[in-house]
């Protein structure tokens, strides 16, 4: 669609299959309406994203499940992280999360975490880590991140805001934040066992 540009993090199919991408609206553009099938979940990483149902601001997390629909749109312009089809189709719960909100915020394990979602196959959560503090405190099925704000640093290497790490069932590796700390998405348990580790760094979140 005009405005509307796609940075793709990961696609297992053709077009209508499991994708995780970041997408960021022109203002004043939208998107025509459309099913998802197989669910859809969206952080608004800047700007405010729109459909029939409300607008959301930076910082939100929405959950739209199978067989929902929707007309997204942004008037003063939008960057969200989008996963398709990467529900089970029993999941019937519509999620809306402002985690702005400092209420919703828990003190876990020394850190700050924000919970956005949790069943039988999956956790999602923000995270606030301090200097030097890992991601992980124990080994976990699989992990997904997305790096909101500061830097971590994996096997020395660091990854800035707009930094996006898969590690396939298996994979343990030590990632600690840096000195100025780092907030993260943090999505675990839903994936299968995979090849090899993938980083991308998706500079649409940078504009």
């Amino acid at each position: 669609m005009a405005g509307v540009e796609r940075v793709m993090l990961d696609r297992a199919g053709e077009e209508k299959a499991r994708a995780t991408s970041i997408v960021r609206y022109a203002p004043g553009s939208h998107f025509a309406r459309h099913q998802h099938p197989g669910g859809e979940e969206i952080f608004v990483l800047s700007g405010t994203f729109s459909d029939e149902h409300g607008h959301y601001p930076a910082g939100w997390y929405l959950r739209n499940p199978p067989g929902s629909s929707h007309q997204p749109f942004s008037v003063p312009g939008a960057t969200i992280f989008v996963k398709l089809w990467q529900m089970q189709p029993s999941d019937g719960h519509t999620v809306r999360i402002d985690t702005n909100d400092p209420s919703l915020w828990q003190r876990q394990e020394g850190r700050e975490v924000c919970p956005l979602f949790s069943n039988d196959m999956e956790q999602v959560s923000l995270q606030r880590l301090a200097r030097g503090q890992t991601v992980f405190a124990e080994s976990t099925n699989s992990a997904e991140l997305l790096v909101l704000d500061g830097s971590v640093a994996m096997a020395g290497q660091p990854y800035e805001r707009g930094s996006w790490i898969r590690l396939p069932e298996g994979e343990f590796p030590q990632i600690a934040a840096n000195a100025q700390g780092a907030t993260v998405y943090l999505k675990t348990g839903h994936l299968t066992q995979t090849a090899s580790t993938e980083l991308t760094d998706s500079s649409a979140l940078k504009a």
